[in-house]
């Protein structure tokens, strides 16, 4: 069994301070976390181990014993690999400890009880298969005797920081390209700066998360998160409807008659020439595929573009229009003739 090098892990030496400590442990965090590197079984362990060496660091009590048991820990395993002594399972989590000279154990080792080593080493949650294997098992399971309430209090000192949720408001444009913000963030009375990139194609009331930037947590807990409600402004030419848009398109009666092209704007700025069929109905609506939101997480996949025909009447006539929209009706009424 190896004994667990937490200064190591966190990239820090012994004579840092607790700010030190603190800084690197964010460092890593950030770079470790599950959420950042999703279905990464290496930076999900990694991460396990830095949360669990800060555990210890960051409270400057379990560092202090910590400190005290490491630099012990190569006597009590040469002392149990000499003589017999050292930790014993069968006798409940017990420990035979070097006392020097002679003892009531002969020998000069007495063994210890749970209570004893809980009054050295403090109430040693099972932060590691050391603590675990120290105790027997039996920190995780069994409240300590004789100092249950003052174990308890350690354990509920510990707390992870909350949650903060605030909302931001984005337009179409930055939700279909995605977007980068920066927060300034209150931490311990200090202000920093932190970017968050908005993903491409996230939906009005969608919740974007950033990790670590909650409230920070007490006894050495992680913080909490940060939860970035998202508001969609309103647009003046699009409408959204989940990943698909909508828009209108003008054209002249004659088009909507005759037949022709409109040219359509797509939210991405592209122009796509759209082909309308004679005797267009107004209000008719076609589909451009592929041109509407992309889907979150995949850029190379989008919904689908709706263009509404919105065809438009002349305001005013010229003397020769007018002579020409007469001849029209003058066809229509003879075709209505006909017909009866």
């Amino acid at each position: 069994m190896d004994f667990k090098d937490y200064y190591s892990t966190l990239g820090v030496a012994k004579t840092a301070t607790q700010k030190e400590i603190k800084q690197a442990y964010r460092k890593l965090a950030r770079k470790h976390h599950p959420d950042v590197n999703p279905g990464d079984k290496t930076a999900e362990n990694t991460f396990k181990g830095i949360t669990e060496a800060y555990e210890v660091l960051g409270d400057p009590d379990k560092r202090k014993k910590y400190d005290e048991l490491g630099a012990n820990w190569r006597q009590y395993e040469q002392a149990g690999a000499a003589g017999g002594q050292g930790f014993d399972p069968r006798q409940g989590g017990s420990w035979n400890v070097n006392y020097g000279g002679g003892g009531p154990q002969g020998g000069g080792f007495r063994t210890m009880s749970e209570d004893e080593m809980r009054e050295m080493f403090g109430d040693a949650n099972p932060f590691s298969d050391f603590f675990q294997t120290f105790f027997g098992g039996s920190a995780s399971t069994q409240e300590p005797r004789g100092r249950a309430r003052g174990a308890r209090a350690t354990r509920s000192a510990a707390r992870p920081g909350r949650d903060i949720e605030q909302e931001l408001e984005l337009g179409l444009d930055d939700l279909y390209k995605g977007a980068m913000r920066r927060f300034s963030i209150q931490h311990d009375g200090q202000s920093r700066t932190v970017d968050v990139r908005i993903p491409a194609g996230v939906g009005d009331g969608s919740r974007v998360r950033v990790a670590g930037e909650g409230e920070p947590g007490s006894g050495g807990a992680q913080p909490g998160d940060l939860y970035l409600r998202i508001r969609q402004a309103p647009h003046p030419q699009f409408e959204r409807k989940a990943r698909d848009l909508y828009t209108r398109v003008p054209i002249p009666l004659t088009t909507a008659v005759l037949g022709g092209e409109a040219e359509v704007k797509t939210l991405g700025g592209k122009s796509l020439r759209l082909k309308i069929p004679a005797t267009t109905q107004n209000a008719q609506v076609f589909r451009l595929k592929g041109h509407g939101m992309p889907a979150p997480g995949k850029p190379e996949e989008h919904g689908d573009l709706y263009a509404t025909v919105d065809v438009q009447l002349p305001k005013e006539v010229t003397p020769e229009q007018r002579k020409h929209f007469e001849e029209l009706q003058k066809l229509e009424a003879g075709t209505k003739n006909s017909a009866a």
